[in-house]
């Protein structure tokens, strides 16, 4: 991810390195989260990052496309074990 422009510590605009196939999917699911995203027609994703609540949502979409099976399981059982064992 490569930042191409900023306004401020918070707001922040990234050029997103993401697998050709999958950009279309990622920035849909970005425009659902109502991220503030750019996907024109042979040119890489642009994210704007405002908020720390958009950073983590985009870093877990990222991880949908990026990270292998046996990872994303291990993020979710992780995830279910310290939520059920309060």
């Amino acid at each position: 991810m490569k930042s191409f422009s900023s306004g401020s510590e918070i707001e922040q605009k990234y050029v997103v390195e993401v697998n050709w196939a999958d950009r279309w999917q990622v920035y849909q699911r970005l425009k659902e989260l109502d991220i503030c995203c750019c996907c024109e027609t042979n040119q890489p994703l642009q994210v704007e990052i405002d908020s720390p609540l958009a950073f983590v949502q985009f870093w877990c979409v990222m991880q949908r496309f990026t990270a292998c099976r046996p990872e994303l399981i291990q993020i979710l059982e992780h995830s279910w074990q310290n939520r059920y064992q309060k």
